[in-house]
């Protein structure tokens, strides 16, 4: 596996959905590879900050959201 190759794998990584051999051919790539080591920590992060930033409070009510979500799609027709 190269460089490449592993970039095309990160979604199904991070997805836990790698099939096995895959995952094994990708393990020896990160062993050797400290450019994919650090690339896969950033795409990581970049999840995790993303997530973070669009997750709601669990005290927001529902009919907030739902005005909220009406407002954004009648501001984009």
């Amino acid at each position: 596996m190269n460089c490449r190759e592993v970039s095309e794998f990160l979604r199904e990584l991070v997805a836990g959905e790698l099939p096995a051999e895959v995952q094994m051919e990708f393990d020896a790539h990160m062993a050797a590879c400290h450019n994919c080591v650090e690339f896969l920590a950033q795409y990581r992060q970049t999840i995790e900050i993303s997530q973070s930033v669009f997750r709601l409070p669990a005290d927001v009510p529902d009919e907030l959201v739902q005005a909220i979500m009406k407002a954004v799609k009648q501001t984009r027709s």
